[in-house]
């Protein structure tokens, strides 16, 4: 009798086990496709961006916005993953509405979206990873943070040089880590990626 009351009890822990194993973190599901949709909406936008400042003969500018647009690809991919990871399939992103305007415009849009990645979307999304336990979702987001502040930095830089229609001081050369997204200009790229160590070598050149 002993051994069938042990053997229906571990039956029932190990069903419990497996349950509680079961639960998806459905917030961070959930924001993991948010920030999935509005990565590659922003791939997109900044490659729009910067076809119109090829045409408005800001040269340098497109060629940060072809990084940055690089960028924003991989942080997408990097979360479609971790989707993947926990179950998710997913067929492709939703790409949000966007307007085109002047480079001026552009790059003071790019800074807004830039922002509230920063300031707001990330780190919640970051605490909600922390507190389900998603340490690949965490890290994910964590890169996509850390390379979207370095975003900010270099579109309101650029936004300087458009009044004087000059775009003295900015890199000619731009470089992305087809890993975590980190984006490079000329004067900062280093030996290896800060954020996942990856070698320069590997690095995406725009």
């Amino acid at each position: 009798m002993k051994r069938v009351f042990y053997f229906l009890s571990a039956i029932v822990i190990g069903i419990f086990m497996i349950s509680c194993g079961s639960q998806k973190p459905v917030k961070t599901i959930e924001n993991l496709k948010a920030a999935y949709n509005g990565e590659s909406t922003a791939s997109a936008k900044y490659a729009q961006f910067a076809a119109k400042a090829a045409e408005e003969g800001f040269d340098t500018v497109a060629k940060m916005f072809l990084a940055t647009s690089k960028a924003e690809a991989v942080h997408a991919d990097n979360h479609k993953k971790v989707l993947e990871k926990l179950g998710e399939m997913i067929s492709g992103p939703t790409i949000g509405a966007f307007e085109v305007k002047t480079t001026a415009e552009n790059l003071a849009d790019a800074i807004n979206g830039e922002s509230y990645e920063v300031e707001e979307m990330y780190p919640a999304f970051i605490a909600v990873a922390d507190s389900e336990n998603v340490a690949d979702a965490k890290k994910s987001f964590t890169w996509a943070i850390d390379t979207e502040k370095k975003h900010q930095v270099f579109y309101g830089k650029a936004l300087e040089t458009i009044p004087a229609n000059i775009e003295t001081g900015l890199s000619l050369d731009w470089y992305v880590c087809p890993v975590c997204g980190n984006t490079f200009d000329a004067g900062s790229v280093k030996p290896e990626c800060d954020f996942c160590k990856a070698k320069q070598e590997k690095f995406l050149k725009f």
